[in-house]
């Protein structure tokens, strides 16, 4: 098999630490693609979350823990949260089944009826199973006025082929039609071309590399824009959206070795709106889904007013998956702990369970 090539920058002693990054350093941190073919691949195999089993977990216990903190006189938020936030998805959905053996009503339903505003949200999203969650925020953004396309882009980007299924599976039980078949009612153009093909989770999953193939593509990719008068953006979308990680981690460096940019740079240059997002929201997703979702949270609590919706899902959805990197890339990227920046921007119980959830100050 050839040797893979390694990006020829000359920065093979690139800081591997925790070092503070301005923020208008932000590009120099995606331009980077020195340790890219060395690093771990999170989009398949996430194993870093700050939520994991609870040793000696009994549902029954904490189902009638939960119970007392709802029926009694005022609400015990804090056992809520304790219980909620250090017991595994899998442990939370044994307790929801305990919660309605022993009451006969569902514990979604009984956290609606006695929480409010964004500590209910958080809680709901909690007790629902992920791929359940990932649904009904692809529902959500896709109802009413106008879609909410980064919604669509930040969860089809950065999901496996198997957490895609997934939501797919639990879509069409929802809803009774397949996701890519109302996804086609609501996005139209290159664009949805690309999220319906991330939506029917084919994405190679093969580990090995093909350095030839590389190669190729990146050549493809470099005459289909930069050498191109107009872009052939079907073949972005194919290549991009196709193609196993490692793969297209080889590409991003023989497209950068080949044009002296980098693949994302030449999408900012070439594309524009909602295809130009979703492309690049790929390129990171394949290089980092924790500097990704780093970013995104930076995002969400940044200027004025806070994004709870992206927030929460955020923090959800990767609590045990990844989130002690996004963690570490927060830190790295803005200087500065995201546990700090949670505490600064939101308050109360809901604060209480970013918290919990995000585990300790330290990245």
């Amino acid at each position: 098999m050839p040797r893979l090539l390694k990006l020829s920058t000359g920065q093979e002693d690139y800081n591997r630490g925790l070092q503070p990054t301005r923020t208008s350093e932000m590009s120099s941190q995606w331009d980077d693609l020195s340790l890219l073919l060395d690093s771990p691949d999170s989009l398949s195999h996430p194993t870093r979350g700050t939520i994991k089993d609870k040793v000696g977990f009994n549902p029954n216990e904490d189902a009638a823990a939960l119970r007392k903190a709802i029926e009694g006189i005022g609400t015990t938020e804090k056992t809520l949260i304790d219980i909620l936030t250090q017991r595994s998805s899998a442990q939370r959905q044994q307790i929801c089944k305990a919660y309605k053996d022993a009451t006969g009503k569902s514990l979604v339903d009984d956290l609606e009826g006695d929480t409010h505003g964004h500590f209910e949200d958080i809680l709901v999203a909690l007790v629902t199973p992920p791929a359940q969650f990932d649904m009904q925020e692809i529902k959500k953004a896709m109802k009413g006025a106008g879609t909410t396309e980064s919604t669509l882009i930040e969860i089809l980007a950065s999901r496996s082929n198997q957490q895609i299924k997934a939501l797919s599976d639990a879509y069409i039980q929802e809803t009774g039609k397949a996701l890519t078949y109302d996804l086609k009612s609501e996005v139209g153009g290159d664009f949805g071309k690309a999220l319906i093909t991330l939506a029917e989770g084919k994405r190679d999953e093969s580990r090995n590399v093909d350095a030839a193939k590389a190669k190729a593509d990146a050549k493809a990719l470099y005459e289909a824009g930069e050498k191109k008068w107009g872009t052939d953006e079907d073949k972005f979308i194919e290549i991009l959206c196709h193609r196993s990680v490692p793969q297209l981690r080889q590409t991003l460096v023989e497209y950068k070795n080949l044009s002296g940019k980098t693949l994302q740079q030449s999408i900012e240059s070439e594309m524009s709106g909602d295809l130009e997002n979703v492309l690049v929201a790929v390129v990171k997703c394949v290089k980092s889904v924790p500097a990704y979702m780093a970013e995104l949270l930076h995002k969400s609590m940044k200027g004025a007013g806070t994004n709870e919706a992206m927030l929460t899902r955020i923090m959800v959805s990767r609590s045990e998956m990844d989130m002690m990197d996004i963690k570490a890339e927060y830190n790295k990227m803005y200087g500065r702990f995201l546990y700090s920046d949670i505490e600064s921007e939101t308050s109360g119980d809901y604060e209480k369970t970013l918290l919990g959830i995000c585990g300790s100050q330290g990245a």
